[in-house]
């Protein structure tokens, strides 16, 4: 029985999936009959068009949306994930943890400890490819390149995809005014009209839908999947309709013989037609790029049940009404709907539109947060537009770039067929070159940074001769310096000490890692260690994100940063790490999964200025009534009696603490309680006047020009900036 009940709950559960991937998945595939038949048909072709070389276009389309969309992005693709996350950026992000290459050299063997870092049944094993990738810079270069352009073909979809389909929706408006088959001149002023009627109102639709991007979708999204639904089944039943109504004949074409035919019949014209004939696959990626946000299975029930057998039936419905009007190929779809259910379809149409319009801009944030994690692209500000939605990502200056592209391609073309010619050749391949540029200029611009950061390091003698105090004088405080490097103290900290009279007495180098692996868990988020003797009071914290990570915990980064940095002198007290320079991950806390502990350290001031340190049992807490229970792991208490102030750091277990650990951690809390500074430092390179003028092009003016117009590090770091110090 328990069998039986879980069996049904994965069913249950799997369905559910099915149900929300069909809104936010298929939304651009399921458009497609809008403009597939008029952009393959509408120019050199539509001299040929007989209904041999319909059935030829028909049978094309049926196998490219079976041999690509089901057999490659349903049954094939979805096996080779990254631990359930697909796309390109994925399976590169794999392909570096099963070759041992990093774009930065920032790998650490502690990378390897990360829950996701293997798949199951991984085993390390050594091959020639992985190490002719570890040999060959140029062919990791070549393959970065290949894999940026892949996602870039897909942003380029983001630019395209919301013209293509809010226009295309709204084609309804010119197919349905009767009065323009007339071949007069009023009717050719009526078009003209209409065109630009059109052209304002899907201005206006495209400038509100981006204008709504920053207030999420969790609002709304819940009528997506009705949305789609309610137009696939529609689409269905129109396409049997034609089917029946004009030719019952039309699933001859199912036969590839008539392939044979089309490009018999038409040698030159037929294969420069291929551009609109794709059109009926785009979006197909999205079932793998979305994989990590629904299941394998999900994805095939939901399109071999629903999405596939619907969009077959209207093409062949659309075939069967051209076969028979071959005059109507300007706007086949609309021409094809019986008068009665018009305006009922035509508005069904411009919610799918909308809904296909917003599933590409969130999966254009998605890449684009991906790519900004493997570090290949200027700094942005991500957030997360949903707490309950996993991977709503709202990325503003992303939002108005699109935007302004999507407007711009509208008012350009200002016709459907246009611009799916467009989208299969030219517009797509110049979009993609242009973000790919941009890409690999700011990845090899950032590479030579962090390489001349690493040859500047400040050498470890130099800071042992300053001794504890470093030269200068400790106040009361943490310093929060940010840098790239896993190790190593870099060069910031020289212009620190050398301009500014003090520093304060705990000073923690922190650095932002991105891991090729999904998703890093909280339990392993934090890896701490130490820089130089016990006495300085300097740390190390690596804060280790995965690329599909969003920063989750930016308002109490500072509690977390500190507790982390507690637990690990009680690590490191403890034994677990002995050897100096040495880093340990720690969990700090009950939010991230460990157990609440039975007793706590309580550092007590008095007005005299004496501190003491105890210990009080889980019921002694209970009974303090003064005690305001926090999220974090120390609380305060105030006591008007005898006006003290105490911080307190739960420890787990009962083990006795010896002096020079109580004084550490007196030393860490009371530091946090004075105020913590960040200091973020910024580096510029040029090239060297020998290089090559390629070189010299891309450092002293295409990236210096990318560095100055992005985003501040402190901006993507989520840095208070009543307490910043660039």
């Amino acid at each position: 029985m328990n069998e039986e009940a879980s069996f049904g709950s994965r069913k249950r559960h799997v369905l559910l999936l099915a149900y929300q991937s069909l809104g936010i998945v298929y939304g651009d595939l399921s458009l497609s009959p809008l403009y597939v038949y008029e952009s393959t048909l509408s120019g050199s072709l539509h001299q040929y068009v007989t209904e041999d070389v319909i059935f030829g276009v028909l049978s094309l389309i049926i196998w490219s949306l079976t041999l690509f969309s089901l057999i490659k992005y349903v049954i094939i693709m979805p096996s080779t994930n990254d631990n359930g996350e697909g796309g390109t950026l994925a399976l590169y992000s794999l392909l570096r943890r099963y070759a041992k290459f990093s774009l930065l050299p920032n790998y650490q063997a502690a990378d390897e400890e990360l829950q996701a870092y293997h798949r199951p049944g991984y085993v390390t094993r050594s091959f020639p490819f992985r190490a002719f990738l570890q040999k060959h810079k140029r062919c990791r270069a070549c393959l970065l390149l290949v894999v940026l352009f892949a996602a870039c073909m897909v942003l380029s979809g983001g630019v395209l995809t919301p013209a293509l389909s809010v226009l295309s929706s709204f084609q309804g408006l010119r197919a349905h005014n009767k009065g323009l088959n007339h071949k007069n001149r009023a009717a050719l002023v009526t078009n003209d009209y209409y065109s630009g009627t059109v052209v304002t109102i899907v201005c206006i639709v495209l400038v509100g839908l981006f204008a709504l991007q920053h207030r999420g979708t969790h609002k709304v999204s819940f009528l997506f999947a009705p949305i789609i639904i309610s137009w696939l089944l529609s689409i269905a039943a129109l396409g049997i309709y034609n089917s029946i109504k004009w030719n019952s004949h039309i699933y001859h074409a199912l036969s590839p013989y008539y392939i044979y035919k089309f490009f018999k019949e038409t040698p030159k014209v037929g294969w420069t037609s291929i551009g609109g004939l794709l059109l009926c696959i785009t979006g197909s990626e999205a079932m793998f790029v979305d994989l990590g946000y629904f299941s394998t299975a999900s994805l095939r029930v939901s399109f071999s049940c629903l999405v596939y057998p619907c969009l077959i039936l209207q093409y062949m419905g659309q075939a069967a009404f051209l076969s028979k009007n071959n005059s109507s190929v300007a706007s086949p779809f609309y021409s094809s709907i019986p008068d009665p259910i018009f305006w009922p379809m035509f508005v069904l149409a411009i919610l799918a539109a909308a809904t296909a319009s917003q599933a590409v801009i969130s999966m254009t944030f998605s890449i684009v947060k991906q790519c900004h994690a493997l570090g290949c692209f200027p700094r942005v500000k991500a957030g997360q537009t949903s707490r309950w939605l996993k991977g709503q990502v709202y990325i503003p200056e992303i939002n108005w770039i699109l935007m302004v592209l999507s407007v711009a391609v509208t008012i350009g073309f200002r016709d459907t067929t246009l611009i799916g010619n467009a989208y299969g050749g030219w517009a797509s391949l110049v979009l993609a070159v242009l973000f790919v540029f941009i890409m690999y200029v700011w990845h090899y611009g950032s590479r030579r940074k962090y390489l001349l950061e690493v040859q500047n390091k400040v050498q470890m003698r130099w800071i042992l001769g300053l001794g504890p105090n470093l030269g200068v004088l400790r106040v009361p405080g943490i310093t929060l310096i940010y840098t790239e490097l896993v190790s190593g103290v870099p060069a910031i900290l020289t212009h620190f000490l050398t301009d500014l009279p003090a520093i304060h007495q705990v000073v923690v180098f922190v650095c932002i890692k991105y891991v090729p692996v999904p998703h890093v868990s909280d339990k392993q988020r934090y890896l701490v260690g130490r820089v130089g003797p016990k006495s300085f009071r300097m740390y190390r914290c690596i804060i280790r994100y995965g690329y599909k990570d969003i920063d989750k915990y930016v308002d109490d980064f500072e509690d977390n940063l500190v507790m982390s940095i507690a637990e690990f002198i009680r690590m490191e007290a403890e034994g677990a790490r002995s050897s100096e320079g040495s880093m340990a991950v720690v969990r700090t806390s009950d939010k991230f999964g460990t157990r609440l502990v039975a007793s706590d350290i309580s550092i007590s001031q008095t007005d005299e200025g004496s501190k003491s340190i105890h210990r009080r049992s889980s019921s002694q807490l209970g009974k303090s009534s003064a005690v305001h229970s926090l999220h974090s792991s120390y609380e305060l208490e105030e006591s008007p009696k005898f006006s003290q102030r105490r911080t307190r750091y739960k420890l787990p277990g009962d083990e006795y603490l010896d002096d020079e650990l109580k004084e550490e951690l007196i030393e860490l809390l009371e530091a946090k309680e004075a105020g913590v500074a960040y200091v973020v430092g910024h580096s510029y390179i040029k090239a060297r006047r020998n290089s090559s003028k390629l070189k010299r092009f891309m450092i002293n003016y295409a990236y210096s020009f990318l560095r100055k117009n992005c985003r501040s590090s402190a901006v993507d770091l989520h840095i208070p900036h009543i307490s910043l110090i660039e």
